[in-house]
């Protein structure tokens, strides 16, 4: 009866253990996905992309970025997000390989080839760079299953805006984002009207058009920035009154 009481004690143990580090897991926003990687190691293919960043590694984000599913890029509400990824429970995961930390830059589409399903919606997936999927796995892996959680953005310096468009329209690229690193709202000051609400063009670019543009010639502009966290920042007189398009200019960050 020992003997069977201490077997029963220890397969006791090794279950409410492993509930144990399933609960830790959960309770640390761990979730489950897979992830594949596209480009080289040059990052070809992966420098620009559908959130509409001009060049990942010029902007400060290195090759250290993903592509989304259809699920998970929210038709590109979440571009700018920052996510920890680990592989897991594959015999292609690289041994002793932490989480690898990345920017969500691109969109994964949906593919019509039910060989490869991966960014199908309600799937969760993530198309790494090809340096970064190869710090978690083995490259004849092709697919290995994940887990992940948002974190919160780590950047250097502060918001840029870059600024696009033509006289009658006014195209801002705000990069470089901390905290969240998810804008979910963008509006626009000068130094004579009140705050102008901004429309998403597509990705990380934010809009205004037609007279608007024209009442904003000639003053200093200031920008109010809110992340997917509620949390707002807001940068006085970034761009002097004359302000010039293909310009960038930097306002406050995140902390």
């Amino acid at each position: 009866m020992t003997g069977l009481w201490f077997l029963f004690l220890t397969v006791l143990f090794v279950l409410n253990l492993g509930m144990a580090a399933a609960d830790l897991q959960r309770n640390r926003g761990w979730q489950h996905a897979t992830a594949t990687f596209y480009g080289d190691m040059n990052g070809d293919e992966t420098l620009q992309g559908a959130c509409g960043y001009e060049n990942v590694i010029n902007q400060g984000y290195g090759l250290q970025t993903t592509a989304l599913s259809e699920v998970l890029f929210n038709k590109g509400r979440t571009c700018g997000a920052c996510f920890q990824i680990m592989c897991s429970n594959s015999k292609w995961c690289k041994k002793g390989a932490g989480a690898i930390q990345v920017t969500a830059t691109n969109f994964c589409p949906p593919s019509h080839d039910q060989q490869a399903p991966w960014c199908n919606a309600p799937r969760k997936h993530f198309d790494l760079s090809m340096p970064m999927f190869l710090n978690i796995a083995e490259y004849k892996a092709g697919i290995v299953p994940v887990v992940y959680r948002r974190i919160k953005c780590q950047k250097s310096g502060g918001i840029k805006f870059v600024f696009k468009g033509n006289q009658g329209w006014l195209l801002v690229l705000v990069y470089n984002v901390g905290g969240s690193g998810q804008v979910v709202n963008v509006k626009i000051r000068g130094a004579q009207t009140g705050w102008i609400q901004m429309e998403r063009n597509w990705g990380v670019n934010w809009q205004v058009v037609g007279e608007t543009v024209q009442r904003l010639k000639g003053q200093s502009l200031s920008f109010q920035v809110t992340t997917r966290d509620g949390k707002r920042v807001w940068s006085d007189n970034v761009a002097p009154k004359d302000w010039q398009l293909g310009k960038t200019y930097e306002g406050r960050n995140f902390q």
